[in-house]
């Protein structure tokens, strides 16, 4: 684990330091648990009394909190504008993620012809097939498959069992973590009548995946395969685990999508989204950029303006759920009875003489 002074980090991340600038780090931890040589992460206001009995050598500070205070923090303190983002470089810089030496491993399968730059890193029992490109710098975790004719591009970092089928582009600085997917077939199925009743024929998916750069895709995702053309997932898409984005998709660039969202073929979905976790999407929709669309909604239609989104009910009692849904049920007859109404009304005679006080 690196040491780093609090003048390192403020070379790295800019802010001002307030205090000693020459305090060593090793690390990162909650104001709870920082003990000597950790740097702390004041997020608020409502934290500040438990920054002042952290026993953290430096604090990383909000710029307009900063501002605020009537008596110095006991630490030293780097102030900067956004801490959120600020914090995640610190982390990256304090515990850098360990890096196996460049190679290949002696069980690994790789075909003839494929290429691999020699500063790769190639884990035990992965499979590289013919015509697949390996960049420089890129990472293999254990068990993963590259598929002929594929190709990942610079200090891609794949975790253990990702799976990239075949001809499908993965672009710079990627990271897949463990048993992602990326080109598996889409759901293309095709109904043929016969005399028996009839059956379904798979309609061969030969599009492929192309992901752009800075791209992170999550454990167990899968990404499908274009059915003619190719599913699209552009620059800085950050996409959590446990999500289904099927074939033909297009994911505009840095948009972030949370675990468990499903995406039906053909959907585009715009730049600078986010969506939710549990989401619904159906297919052949286009949902415009910065666009967001809360957890659990079922989206069913276009979305053609930015905005906010959400169709999920409120938790509520059982009983009570079953009361609704009992309505809910005879919400169609009910909108007739109410048309019926209104139209009988809009057909009365006007009155002709002006209605006498009481």
């Amino acid at each position: 684990m690196p040491s780093l002074t609090l003048a390192d980090l403020q070379a790295h991340l800019g802010g001002t330091i307030r205090g000693d600038g020459n305090v060593l780090l090793n690390g990162a931890a909650s104001l709870e648990k920082a003990g000597p040589g950790q740097l702390g992460f004041l997020l608020g206001r409502k934290f500040l009394e438990q920054a002042r009995a952290s026993a953290a050598a430096a604090l990383l500070v909000p710029e307009v909190l900063a501002m605020s205070l009537t008596e110095p923090l006991p630490q030293a303190c780097l102030v900067v504008a956004n801490p959120h983002a600020c914090f995640a470089r610190a982390l990256a810089l304090l515990h850098p993620e360990p890096m196996p030496a460049p190679g290949i491993h002696p069980s690994a399968s790789v075909a003839a012809d494929c290429s691999i730059d020699a500063t790769a890193r190639i884990g035990p029992g992965c499979v590289i097939e013919a015509g697949a490109r390996i960049g420089a710098h890129c990472v293999l975790g254990p068990h993963c498959v590259i598929g002929a004719g594929a190709s990942l591009g610079y200090a891609c970092h794949l975790h253990a069992r990702v799976t990239v089928q075949h001809g499908c582009v993965v672009g710079d600085r990627a990271i897949l973590h463990p048993g992602s997917v990326i080109g598996s077939d889409g759901f293309g199925l095709a109904w043929d009548a016969d005399p028996g009743g009839g059956h379904w024929l798979k309609v061969p998916q030969v599009g492929r995946v192309v992901v752009g750069d800075d791209v992170e895709i999550g454990a167990n995702t899968t990404i499908d395969r274009g059915a003619l053309d190719d599913t699209v997932i552009e620059d800085g898409v950050k996409l959590d685990n446990l999500i289904q984005v099927a074939h033909n998709c297009h994911i505009g660039r840095h948009t972030a999508i949370a675990g468990c969202v499903g995406i039906a073929g053909s959907t585009r979905i715009g730049t600078y989204c986010q969506i939710g976790g549990a989401a619904m999407i159906i297919g052949h929709l286009e949902i415009a950029d910065h666009v967001t669309i809360s957890s659990g909604t079922f989206v069913a239609k276009d979305i053609r303006e930015a905005g906010t989104y959400t169709s999920v009910q409120p938790l509520m009692r059982h009983a009570d759920w079953l009361r609704n849904a009992a309505h809910l049920r005879h919400l169609d007859a009910l909108a007739k009875r109410v048309k019926t109404l209104e139209k009988q009304i809009a057909d009365q005679p006007a009155p002709t003489t002006p209605m006498e006080r009481p």
